[in-house]
């Protein structure tokens, strides 16, 4: 009976904890942050394995800015079938490796690639509206790309290791949770947060 009790009460908090983030997450979409926003009730650092996979989705997404400037003004289009196949099969190799489910991991690494363009086209739509924003000097895409290959790498990693907690029951609202807190931490934009939801869509699964 006490199992039981407790067992109630623990999907109780994980639910109530789930609708919080999931309000606060959808009002950070709609309101763009700014550097002196005030923080979240919750502060405290998760000690969740998802933690770290949604900061390397994040810093994954960070690179987008680079790519962004590195193909803004030229004839490089945000879409690269090319290359994203080649992401595709790198990380299911790498999956297979480390014991991780290859098609699963490729479906969350689509999900990855879709977030990096939605950044993209966010900023080609805000430097179109506002050239005086637009960049002045564009990065070597090579270079910025060996980054993406490093922070792929680690994704995939932690991913691997966070197999336990992206099957269980509670993976969604400590997902959420770890979603607040990086967007707090890396004090993420409208448009950094609606990207980094869609890079989050598969962690958990179906």
């Amino acid at each position: 009976m006490r199992t039981t009790t407790r067992l109630r009460r623990a999907l109780i908090t994980v639910t109530a904890t789930a609708a919080v983030v999931l309000t606060a997450t959808v009002s950070a979409v709609a309101v763009p942050l700014s550097g002196t926003a005030a923080a979240p009730h919750a502060t405290a650092r998760s000690l969740s394995a998802l933690h770290p996979v949604v900061e390397l989705a994040a810093e994954r997404l960070a690179t987008a800015d680079l790519v962004a400037a590195a193909k803004w003004g030229t004839d490089s289009p945000i879409d690269d079938p090319a290359r994203e196949q080649q992401v595709l099969d790198n990380v299911a190799a790498q999956a297979q490796q480390l014991g991780a489910d290859p098609d699963e991991i490729r479906v969350i690494f689509r999900d990855q690639i879709e977030a990096n363009k939605i950044v993209q086209r966010g900023l080609f739509q805000r430097w179109s509206d506002h050239p005086d924003e637009a960049p002045t000097t564009k990065p070597d895409l090579s270079v910025v790309r060996q980054e993406i290959n490093r922070v792929t790498g680690a994704l995939v990693e932690a991913l691997a290791t966070a197999a336990d907690d992206r099957g269980a029951a509670t993976c969604r609202p400590e997902l959420l949770l770890a979603a607040l807190q990086v967007r707090h931490e890396d004090h993420l934009d409208a448009l950094h947060t609606r990207a980094l939801a869609r890079a989050l869509r598969s962690v958990c699964g179906s």
